[in-house]
């Protein structure tokens, strides 16, 4: 296969997964790994993928890059609310819910505000705004703490409220998810307060959409492994997939019949 002919299949294929290995490039082409290597570094320095360790990922914004609450509301709004659909049917009328915040984590929110009564504890204006605005059937809990571009609530304030409470469950909102680097946000100080709510929790469910798969923030929240839980949606890769049931509790695909991939 002439190089052309492989950087064309090397780039949809990291379009299509977002992240792919060196080795299965390799075996799906026929190709040496060192061949691999080279069209890979060719096509990061075209700028068609991102060279990474063991393989190539789609080319991502900056580690620190983060868009407005209003922006990233209008990206993919079915999906986020499928993926909400499939977490709310996990909580029960009694139950302490930890929504931090995101705009998948506000979709679960507008589920929740007509569902039955909770206590929620939240960092996120726009996710307490929902069930301010509601029938007031849950209670709300929002931390203090300096206001992000994404409306959350982040720094000692916010931390030091949630070091003292305890959560049945928390439902987790995420800039990326990478095999290496984990649960990311572009963040600092919004990473220590999701750090916080994922130690107040018995159980820690995050909720991504495919396009979280091979992002990476500047900063890490946690490892896959410390996840319960991850709800995304059906466009997710098959090695996302394969690499997520492996490493975290378990993958739900939200619409998809019998959705659990791993217990």
């Amino acid at each position: 296969m002439l190089a052309a002919a492989r950087h064309s299949a090397i780039t949809a294929e990291v379009q299509r997964e977002r992240i792919v290995r060196v080795a299965d490039l390799a075996h799906m082409l026929g190709v040496s790994l060192m061949t691999i290597r080279r069209d890979i570094d060719a096509l990061d320095a075209a700028g068609a993928v991102e060279k990474i360790h063991g393989g190539a990922k789609l080319p991502g914004k900056a580690s620190t890059y983060e868009p407005g609450f209003d922006q990233k509301v209008t990206e993919l709004p079915d999906l986020k609310m499928s993926i909400a659909l499939e977490a709310a049917s996990q909580v029960r009328e009694g139950m302490a819910v930890g929504l931090s915040a995101g705009t998948t984590t506000w979709a679960l929110a507008q589920v929740l505000a007509n569902g039955p009564p909770i206590t929620v504890v939240t960092n996120s204006l726009r996710v307490a705004d929902v069930f301010h605005r509601g029938a007031a059937r849950s209670t709300v809990i929002l931390t203090g703490g300096e206001r992000t571009p994404s409306d959350a609530l982040v720094g000692p304030l916010a931390t030091a409220a949630l070091r003292k409470l305890h959560l049945d469950v928390l439902f987790l909102g995420v800039h990326g998810v990478d095999p290496d680097a984990g649960l990311t946000t572009p963040n600092v100080l919004e990473a220590e307060t999701d750090r916080a709510l994922v130690a107040a929790a018995r159980r820690v469910v995050v909720l991504a959409d495919h396009t979280k798969w091979g992002t990476v923030g500047i900063s890490t929240i946690a490892k896959l492994e410390e996840a319960d839980e991850v709800i995304s949606d059906m466009l997710l890769g098959a090695d996302a997939r394969r690499l997520l049931g492996e490493r975290v509790g378990r993958l739900r695909i939200a619409g998809q019949p019998g959705s659990p991939v791993s217990a």
